[in-house]
């Protein structure tokens, strides 16, 4: 039972990291209601922006640790700001009433770019940010076997949960959230009751790319690097797991992929770790499969 509550424990710090992912995501998805396959690559740009940044801090300018990764984390949320600028203004809203197709297309171009500018910044190795607020919180103690979690887990969560309350309580109370909702179900109706939909598009795609770039910093300060080249599986895996529960609900998506975390670290702790992205793809398509035959359905009846 230790083991269990150590996997356990464990799922809730990855399952917090694709909730947070989830929930930008639908930010962005619930409006444009096309793939938008950069965003992983967004949330890999911004934390390999973090890690080059803190080193060139700390080697070249000669700051402290700390100073070095607060320097990190600022460029981080600016180039998020930025791109999500670039997206909103000069790819989805010229695409978006033209030719929504293509939007797939370009992101995926977008994917590519912003993993290569990447690589080749980072000059095709992966540094790595030294071990920060390590020590272990003892959650069940056993007779050989402790079930912990770290300092820098907790806090993850912590803010995680935190930035997702709110953000789903200000989404539920503000006139942005309703504004938001009346653009996802149809912008011309909107648009016409005096909803001004690209300015709600803009603040949808910033506060996404703002989620992914927290996302990307707190992960890259508890594995203390985030690959160039992991931003397409944690931009799928996102994909698929809001493709199934909606893009109508953020807060419903970011559940589901905590939920979907959970079941990578169960799988992770008793079955083997090199078939994990496979089954869980294989779960999270026959899912869709299922969820989309009910939802075809729902609208014939």
């Amino acid at each position: 039972m230790l083991y269990f509550f150590q996997q356990v424990l464990n799922g809730l710090h990855s399952g917090a990291l694709y909730a947070l992912l989830a929930f930008g995501y639908v930010l962005t998805n619930g409006i444009l209601h096309r793939t938008n396959l950069a965003y992983g690559a967004l949330f890999a740009f911004c934390g390999q922006t973090m890690i080059l940044t803190a080193a060139f801090g700390y080697q070249a300018l000669w700051l402290t640790l700390f100073a070095a990764v607060a320097l990190g984390i600022v460029a981080a949320f600016l180039y998020a700001a930025l791109i999500s600028h670039v997206l909103s203004r000069s790819i989805f809203e010229p695409l978006v009433d033209r030719t929504p197709n293509a939007i797939v297309v370009t992101t995926l171009g977008i994917l590519l770019l912003l993993s290569e500018v990447s690589r080749i910044a980072a000059n095709t190795h992966d540094l790595w940010l030294p071990p920060m607020l390590a020590q272990p919180i003892i959650f069940a103690r056993g007779a050989n076997f402790n079930a912990t979690l770290t300092l820098i887990q907790l806090l993850d969560c912590a803010v995680v949960a935190a930035t997702i309350g709110l953000a789903a309580w200000m989404f539920a109370r503000s006139s942005f959230g309703r504004r938001w909702r009346a653009v996802s179900d149809d912008p011309k109706a909107a648009a016409m009751c005096g909803v001004d939909v690209r300015a709600v598009f803009r603040h949808a795609v910033l506060a996404g790319g703002l989620c992914a770039a927290l996302a990307s910093v707190l992960a890259g300060l508890y594995y203390g690097n985030i690959s160039f080249g992991s931003g397409l599986v944690y931009g799928l895996k996102i994909l698929f797991v809001t493709a199934v529960g909606g893009y109508l609900s953020p807060l419903r998506a970011a559940l589901g992929a905590a939920a979907f975390g959970m079941a990578e670290s169960l799988w992770a702790g008793y079955f083997p770790v090199e078939w994990r992205d496979a089954w869980m793809y294989l779960f999270l398509v026959a899912m869709l499969m299922l969820v989309g035959a009910g939802r075809d359905q729902s609208k014939i009846a």
